[in-house]
């Protein structure tokens, strides 16, 4: 497989992760960014740790959907992320019933 087959295979699943990210958005009920995954979720539990003036965090998610183009499941139960870097969480306008 050349470089450029390679970057061509990368771009379509790219394409395809984000055709199913507005597939199913209005699922959710949030949008969680971390360092190092996008989630959608429907619950959150974000705690905030102090360890000798050193602060991290512990998310917990559960009914989440990742972000994560080489996952092959990205519906996930329950999620636990735990990060010394920035953790983003914004909740989506309500859904219409």
């Amino acid at each position: 497989m050349s470089a450029e087959d390679l970057e061509r295979y990368e771009t379509e699943i790219e394409l395809q992760l984000y055709r199913e990210y507005r597939d199913v958005l209005s699922m959710f009920s949030y949008v969680i960014e971390t360092e190092r995954r996008f989630y959608l979720a429907n619950g959150v539990n974000l705690t905030v740790h102090d360890d000798h003036g050193q602060a991290y965090f512990e998310l917990e998610l559960s009914d989440a959907w990742v972000w994560d183009m080489y996952r092959p499941a990205r519906f996930v139960n329950h999620v636990r992320v735990v990060t010394f870097k920035d953790v983003n969480v914004e909740e989506l306008s309500s859904r219409d019933p």
